[in-house]
C-alpha cells in the first residue's frame, strides 16, 4: 500500500459516526497522518476558518486555503494559490468600494429598478450567492449582504459568507463548458451543475488526480477533483467578462443595449485568438514544477499561477490602505505585491511607443508619435471608466518647456481634457495636435438616451466615442457594432490594426534648437470624471470612495511606455 493510500485511509472517517470536520479540523487530522506517512509535513492554518461551512452548491475559499497555500515552485517561487488569489480583484469583487458607490448611484438614478439592479450587479461581484438565489427561484441581492457584513457578526450567515467571498474557488472550478462561446454564456450565464447532491459534486482542474489524493480532497472539502481541459480556454473567462447593459431613460423605460465590456469579442477579432488565451497573460506560468497543495502535493509542470493580473493596481492599493475598513482578508504586503505585479504587466506587456523623425519645419517642430497596442484586446478594455493617453513635452536646448499636452494632475485630472473640465463635454480623437489643450485620449465615452455624455452605466445607450487602441490583427472596417470604433477615429486611416499615429506640430518661438521631444503613454483605471460625478450622490458609499480617491490619487496613473527623441 502506498504512503498516499495510507494517508487517505486514515482520513476516511465514517460519516455516520463523526460530523464533517471543518477544513481546519480535517487538515489537522490529516497532518498527523501525512506526517506519519511522509516523515513530517506541516501546513500553516492561521488563516483557515474555525467553523465548517455546510455547503450545497458552493463553499467559501477558507475551506480550500489551508491546503492550497504555502507551496513553491522548483526555483523557489511562491506559488500559493490561496494567498495569491485573495490579494486580487477577483477575491475582493464584493469589497470593492468603487462598486459599492456605483451601485448606490445606479439605484438613486433608477429607484424603480432597485431589485433588478442588485440582481444584475451581484452576477459578477457576488456570483456564488446570486447563482444559488437563482437556482432556488429568487433574485440576487447586494445591500442586505453588505449590511450584514458591515455589522461584523461573529459568524456570517452562509449566503452572506458566499456573497463576500467574491469570485471564488468553487465557482470557477465548477463551471462547465456546455455553452462556451455562446450568447447564452455571456452576462454571467455560465453553466454549473445544480442536480448533483453534496458529497458528489465535481471540481474541475487541469491535472489528473490519483485515487488517494482524490479521497484526501473529498474528505477535506466534500468535492471530487475531476480532470478537465476547458479551464485553459478563454471562454471560461468570457462568461463574466462579457457584459451587455440594458439601458434606461430617466423614467425607467428601455433605451438600448450597451456593450459595457466585451474583451472576449475584441480578442476574437485579433491575431491573439490563434496564439494566446486570456490565461496566457493573466495567469502566468510558475517557474518550474510545483505542487498545487502543501498537503501530499504532487509536483506538476506547467502550473498557472492564480495571480489574475489585471489593470487595476489603483484599487488594489486602496484595498491595502483601507483593508480594516473594508474587511479585506489579504495582508497589506500581499495586496502591494499584487499591485506591483499589475504595475509590471502594464509597463512591460501592454504598449509600445515610437517617435518618428522629429524635424524643424519652418516655424514649427513637427514629429509623429506611433502607439502600438501589445495586448490581445482593446487598450484600455472592459469597464468604461478606464483611459489611456499621450503625455507629450517639447523642451528647448536649455531644458525649458516649449510645449506640453496631457499632463496628469495630482488629483487625477488630465490638463486640457474637456471632460475633466466639463462633465457635459469630451475630448475628440485627433490626427494632428497643435495646441496644449488638445490631448489624445484613448477611451470610450458613453451617451445617454438624449445623446448627453454620462458616466451612469444604466443611462449609457451608446458610445459617442470609442477610439481605444485596437489589438494586432483587428481591422476596424466591417467590425460589428459591439466592438466598432466610434467618433473621429473611424475616418483616421492611421488608426487601425494594432495602433495609431498622431502628428504633433509645435511652434518653436524663434528658437533654433536642438529640441527634445518626450512622450509617455499613461493609464488610469478610474478616470477623474468617473469619480467626481459621484459627488452628486449623497450616500455614505460615495463619500467614502471619494475620500479614498482623494487620498490615493497620487498613485492612480500608470506609465505604460515612454520614448524620447531630438529635433535639430
Amino acid at each position: 500500500m502506498s504512503k498516499i493510500q495510507v494517508c487517505a485511509m486514515r482520513l476516511m472517517i465514517k460519516r455516520n459516526t463523526l460530523p464533517r470536520l471543518s477544513c481546519v479540523g480535517i487538515c489537522l487530522f490529516g497532518v498527523v497522518a501525512v506526517s506519519a506517512a511522509l516523515g513530517g509535513v506541516f501546513v500553516n492554518l492561521v488563516n483557515a476558518a474555525e467553523a465548517p461551512v455546510n455547503h450545497a452548491l458552493f463553499t467559501t475559499s477558507d475551506q480550500c486555503m489551508a491546503c492550497h497555500s504555502n507551496t513553491h515552485a522548483a526555483n523557489g517561487e511562491d506559488t500559493s494559490i490561496g494567498y495569491q488569489w485573495r490579494a486580487t480583484m477577483m477575491a475582493n469583487s464584493a469589497r470593492d468600494p468603487y462598486w459599492h458607490a456605483g451601485i448606490k448611484r445606479e439605484i438613486a438614478d433608477h429607484p424603480q429598478a432597485k431589485a433588478a439592479i442588485e440582481d444584475i450587479c451581484s452576477t459578477c461581484h457576488m456570483p456564488m450567492a446570486r447563482f444559488e438565489a437563482h437556482a432556488s427561484g429568487q433574485m440576487g441581492v447586494v445591500a442586505s449582504h453588505l449590511d450584514m457584513f458591515n455589522a461584523k457578526p461573529a459568524i456570517l450567515p452562509r449566503n452572506t459568507a458566499l456573497a463576500m467571498d467574491g469570485v471564488s474557488c468553487t465557482l470557477c472550478h465548477q463551471i462547465r463548458r456546455d455553452n462556451f462561446g455562446m450568447e447564452s454564456s455571456f452576462d454571467g450565464g455560465f453553466v454549473i451543475d445544480t442536480a448533483t447532491p453534496p458529497e458528489q459534486r465535481q471540481l474541475f482542474g487541469r491535472f489528473e488526480v490519483d485515487k488517494g489524493r482524490t479521497r484526501v480532497m473529498h474528505s477535506a472539502s466534500g468535492f471530487v477533483p475531476t480532470q478537465a481541459t476547458h479551464l485553459k480556454e478563454s471562454e471560461l473567462c468570457a462568461g463574466c467578462h462579457t457584459l451587455f447593459t440594458h439601458a434606461m431613460d430617466d423614467r425607467g423605460n428601455p433605451a438600448g443595449v450597451l456593450p459595457e465590456q466585451v474583451p472576449y469579442h475584441e480578442w476574437l477579432r485579433s491575431d491573439f485568438a490563434r496564439t494566446d488565451t486570456c490565461q496566457s497573460c493573466h495567469m502566468p506560468k510558475a517557474g518550474g514544477d510545483t505542487p498545487l497543495s502543501s498537503v501530499v502535493g504532487q509536483p506538476r509542470a506547467d502550473v498557472s499561477l492564480h495571480q489574475f493580473i489585471g489593470g487595476n493596481a489603483f484599487m488594489l492599493r486602496i484595498l491595502g490602505a483601507y483593508r480594516d475598513e473594508l474587511g479585506v482578508v489579504a495582508g497589506t504586503d500581499e495586496l502591494e505585491a499584487s499591485a506591483a505585479r499589475t504595475d509590471r504587466q502594464l509597463a512591460n506587456r501592454t504598449a509600445a511607443l515610437e517617435i518618428g523623425a522629429p524635424r524643424i519645419n519652418g516655424e514649427n517642430v513637427e514629429f509623429d508619435v506611433n502607439v502600438r497596442n501589445l495586448a490581445g484586446h482593446k487598450l484600455p478594455t472592459a469597464y468604461p471608466s478606464r483611459r489611456v493617453w499621450l503625455h507629450v513635452t517639447v523642451r528647448d536646448s536649455a531644458g525649458a518647456s516649449l510645449f506640453e499636452s496631457g499632463a496628469a494632475g495630482a488629483d487625477g485630472a488630465i490638463s486640457g481634457n474637456d471632460n475633466d473640465d466639463n462633465a457635459a463635454a469630451f475630448e475628440p480623437h485627433y490626427t494632428r495636435i497643435t495646441a496644449p489643450d488638445q490631448v489624445q485620449i484613448y477611451e470610450s465615452v458613453m451617451g445617454d438616451f438624449a445623446g448627453r455624455v454620462t458616466t451612469g452605466l444604466l443611462f449609457g445607450t451608446r458610445y459617442l466615442k470609442d477610439n481605444r487602441l485596437l489589438p494586432r490583427g483587428f481591422a476596424k472596417a466591417g467590425a460589428p457594432d459591439d466592438v466598432a470604433v466610434r467618433g473621429n477615429a473611424v475616418d483616421d486611416s492611421d488608426f487601425d490594426n494594432g495602433g495609431d499615429r498622431v502628428t504633433f506640430s509645435v511652434p518653436r518661438k524663434d528658437l533654433t534648437g536642438p529640441f527634445t521631444v518626450s512622450v509617455e503613454l499613461l493609464y488610469q483605471s478610474i478616470g477623474y470624471r468617473w469619480a467626481q460625478n459621484l459627488r452628486n450622490y449623497d450616500t455614505p458609499e460615495s463619500a467614502r470612495f471619494l475620500r479614498y480617491y482623494g487620498e490615493e490619487a497620487k498613485s492612480i496613473t500608470n506609465l505604460l511606455a515612454k520614448a524620447e527623441a531630438s529635433a535639430r
